[in-house]
């Protein structure tokens, strides 16, 4: 075909997974996709570590550094991540793997050696093994950072971007929530979290490392975690509905999520490595938010109710108008698309625990122990009130100063 008529033919369109500044042009030709990319612009590849590139959201940040030219340095102990998940780019030899404790500095330094970017991403998950295990929470979480970022520091790394969570945010009574809502909390993992976000910000401060820490938020998609324990909603709603047993919805199910597409995530650190930003938090999120009882009608099948559970928000709903401002990042995921997008890929729950009313009770003890509310006291968010449905997404919604956060 001659290059006039194809070019004729072709429509332009925006290509999330490839850098800055490269143009992508689609054509169809029967069933097929097909783009050719103009390299002039694009970014030069990097050498990367990917702590926890092993992990849920490490691997498709891999694989994507990997497309994009990227030499990767997988650094990860395997304790909640799986090598299935770098399987199919095994044979690229760009990748290598190490399987290393992050928080043994003198393991993980010589890997740092001529790195460009780093992306932290290690570290344990998950609320009430965080009450459980304490002790293992914060060597993992907080010490292993301070590791990383002193390897960072000590072999002159030009980019280190932090996978930093939204839970710090606590019982949020500000939606959508900005980063410089108070920090509350709650239990171990947020605290952890928060404290080698802390640090991240601290070694940008006092060492001049060049940091960014991204706020992360209701993050779903292919390879999340299929075993461990009690967890994210997706993996407990697939499992059960593999099995025909009913949806365990916790509470009425009125409450609202900001469901986030792992693929968005990817992108904000992708487009956060390659800007010249530093000392800077963004939150990462959907840009709404969506109640438990509407994820149930586009997966279809039946629900059980379980009580309510302490230390858990009515709505997370994060304001992304400052990371879309400074670095020109947008979710291009919805949520319909997103869940279409579990579905296909639902035989990864097969062999996930299927949970019931009663073995969530049991792995919840000590989450209703520890963070109950005693004598049935009033807690901060029900005294504020906060509607948060999926008709009215949160009451400060309309204010002047969220307007761009829709």
């Amino acid at each position: 075909m001659h290059l006039k008529v194809l070019l004729a033919s072709l429509s332009l369109h925006a290509w999330p997974s490839t850098p800055n500044n490269a143009t992508v042009l689609y054509l169809k030709e029967g069933a097929s996709d097909q783009f050719m990319m103009q390299e002039s612009n694009a970014v030069q590849p990097k050498r990367c570590v990917v702590t926890g590139g092993a992990g849920f959201i490490g691997s498709h940040l891999v694989e994507r550094l990997l497309t994009d030219g990227h030499a990767v340095t997988v650094l990860d102990n395997f304790s909640s991540g799986h090598r299935k998940n770098l399987q199919s780019l095994s044979s690229n030899s760009k990748l290598k793997i190490c399987q290393v404790d992050i928080a043994e500095y003198e393991q993980i330094k010589e890997h740092f050696v001529e790195i460009d970017w780093v992306f932290h991403l290690a570290a344990l998950a998950d609320i009430v093994p965080s009450i459980e295990q304490p002790l293992s929470y914060h060597r993992s979480n907080v010490d292993g950072t301070i590791s990383v970022l002193e390897a960072a520091r000590q072999t002159g790394v030009k980019r280190f971007i932090y996978a930093a969570s939204s839970s710090c945010y606590g019982l949020a009574t500000e939606f959508p929530t900005p980063e410089t809502a108070a920090i509350k909390t709650e239990y171990p993992y947020a605290l952890t979290k928060y404290l080698a976000e802390c640090y991240v910000l601290h070694w940008n401060q006092v060492y001049k490392l060049p940091c960014i820490s991204l706020r992360l938020i209701n993050v779903y998609g292919p390879r999340a975690r299929t075993t461990g324990s009690y967890g994210a909603v997706f993996g407990v709603f697939l499992a059960q509905k593999l099995a025909g047993r009913p949806y365990t919805v916790v509470g009425d199910g009125n409450q609202t999520r900001d469901f986030t597409f792992v693929s968005d995530v990817v992108q904000a650190f992708i487009q956060a490595a390659q800007s010249e930003l530093s000392g800077e938090i963004f939150n990462v999120g959907s840009g709404g938010t969506y109640s438990i009882n509407k994820l149930i009608a586009l997966l279809g099948g039946d629900k059980v109710h379980i009580p309510k559970r302490p230390g858990e928000p009515d709505c997370t709903f994060a304001c992304i108008s400052k990371i879309s401002k400074a670095l020109g990042w947008q979710p291009q995921v919805g949520f319909e698309e997103g869940v279409a997008k579990m579905l296909e890929h639902i035989d990864d729950w097969r062999e996930a625990p299927v949970w019931d009313e009663k073995s969530i009770d049991i792995a919840t003890r000590q989450w209703f122990e520890h963070l109950g509310e005693s004598k049935g006291s009033e807690t901060p968010h029900s005294k504020h009130k906060i509607l948060c449905t999926e008709e009215a997404l949160c009451s400060a919604t309309s204010s002047e100063e969220h307007k761009d956060c829709k």
